[in-house]
């Protein structure tokens, strides 16, 4: 991005924010660590206006924190490598969004690797979180979970990546494994054999359950496992060889939890494989500067992205700064005010609109409402 298109005086001028209500298109459920996770998830959307011109993007920023920021010039918000400096990155993706508004652009044309602009990205369905466990029959879960995949194929979809760990809360440890072992089974038979399978056990497992699991669905081929247990280096390298010597050529993913700082290092000298920082927090900018690094080391990037209405879309602008991105976490959340029309999912891909800003539409008034309602206002 050229920040010499801005002119000296343009400045923050106003900053809002409002939970808008969202509903998720259908009830999640557990995963290994914690409880239901519902249907409702609101937006936390910030509207900044600078020149005149407004730009809207997923912000927790505090209302005493917004009014230091109103003023501040446009350019000395931004890097000289165009992203966001730090202390304004509570606002980056309203920023961002702002750009690509003001030069009629969309974000991937502006941010793309080597000019290369992904108009469709690989997704995948992450909805299949422990919605069985009200059910005692294995074969009926099994049969509940398709369902659900089903309901993710009729609407594009053809990755999963589905909850496992059942046996580490909420179910008997071994008749919770053997369960989650069930399922990913089923889940390949809706997927077939072309689509990617992935499994996130969050936390759930412990090294010996994870060579289990891994063993008991080799001829599954998934694509991953993410997040087998906490990050820790020697396990994941007895892992890895343990891997090696079966022949199994499963992914290693880590990072949503607890973004510990040592898997970059870790993913560079090959004891995983895929990060997972989260592409709200740590952000959009961290994201940007990260990418061409593990780019760089040949490391594959597949950010965190659930609990949002905003952030799959955010994906799947970034996926056009990084070559190794593998992913955009789909997790299908519908907005009132918020029109996402132009993003389509069609064969396990995401079609960009080309659309400026990240292609998104808001209805004005609407979100204006619910500023005065749970928000507020600061202005110069």
């Amino acid at each position: 991005m050229n920040m010499s298109d801005f002119e000296p005086n343009w400045q923050i001028e106003k900053i809002e924010w409002a939970a808008l209500p969202g509903k998720r298109a259908r009830h999640a459920g557990s995963n290994a660590r914690i409880g239901e996770h519902g249907v409702d998830v609101p937006l936390h959307l910030a509207r900044i206006t600078i020149a005149g011109q407004e730009g809207y993007g997923w912000s927790r920023i505090s209302k005493p924190l917004a009014q230091e920021l109103v003023g501040q010039k446009t350019r000395d918000l931004f890097n000289e490598r165009g992203t966001v400096r730090e202390e304004f990155r509570g606002i980056e993706l309203p920023l961002f969004d702002w750009i690509g508004r003001v030069q009629g652009k969309p974000l991937n044309s502006l941010l793309s690797a080597g000019g290369t602009v992904q108009e469709k990205v690989a997704c995948y369905d992450t909805s299949l979180y422990f919605d069985d466990l009200h059910l005692s029959d294995e074969r009926a879960a099994v049969e509940f979970m398709q369902m659900e995949a089903l309901e993710g194929k009729n609407r594009g979809q053809a990755n999963f990546k589905l909850k496992v760990g059942r046996g580490g809360r909420h179910m008997p440890l071994m008749e919770g494994t053997k369960r989650d072992i069930a399922i990913i089974r089923g889940i390949r038979e809706v997927a077939g054999p072309h689509g990617k399978i992935m499994i996130d056990a969050n936390n759930g497992y412990n090294l010996n359950l994870t060579k289990h699991v891994l063993q008991e669905t080799a001829d599954v081929q998934l694509y991953w496992i993410e997040e087998a247990f906490h990050e820790d280096a020697e396990l994941y390298k007895d892992l890895k060889m343990w891997m090696r010597k079966a022949g199994m050529n499963v992914l290693i993913a880590d990072g949503e939890g607890l973004a510990a700082p040592p898997l970059v290092q870790w993913a560079k000298e090959g004891i995983i494989d895929v990060v997972q920082y989260d592409v709200l927090v740590p952000g959009f900018s961290y994201w940007l500067e990260l990418g061409p690094e593990l780019d760089a080391a040949h490391v594959k990037s597949a950010p965190h992205s659930y609990g949002t209405p905003y952030g799959h879309y955010v994906l799947s602008h970034l996926a056009s700064a990084i070559e190794g991105f593998q992913f955009v976490e789909w997790d299908q959340i519908e907005v009132e005010g918020m029109d996402a029309s132009g993003y389509r999912v069609k064969d396990g891909f995401v079609h960009v609109p080309a659309e400026p800003g990240f292609g998104l539409n808001f209805d004005s008034a609407y979100v204006s409402k619910w500023v005065q309602e749970t928000g507020w206002t600061t202005s110069l």
